[in-house]
């Protein structure tokens, strides 16, 4: 389940992804299959070889891409491998630590 999301954050990820970027979209996210994690990050590009080639850089392979038809694929990330990638693109927004949500 998603929350704590605004339009105009999905609005501005999928503008930076029509303009070929590579673009971070975080938001709250409960999970039961995933009990540790409470936000999950989408990575996305609309270039697919690009964004493999900038999840390889983290070890994500391209296998894992969300494809979607509608556009908008995108690399989930989550726990340490989200916070991980999050700081080391300079991106602190929205994280949070487990101890915020309980």
């Amino acid at each position: 389940m998603a929350f704590g999301i605004k339009r105009e954050d999905i609005e501005n990820w999928k503008k930076k992804i029509d303009q070929g970027e590579i673009a971070f979209l975080t938001h709250y996210w409960l999970d039961p299959r995933f009990p540790g994690c409470k936000t999950i990050t989408k990575a996305g590009c609309k270039d697919l070889a690009r964004l493999a080639e900038w999840g390889r850089q983290y070890g994500l392979k391209k296998e894992w891409i969300h494809i979607r038809k509608e556009g908008y694929s995108h690399f989930d990330l989550l726990g340490e491998k989200q916070r991980e990638i999050l700081k080391l693109e300079g991106i602190n927004e929205r994280l949070v630590e487990e101890s915020e949500l309980k």
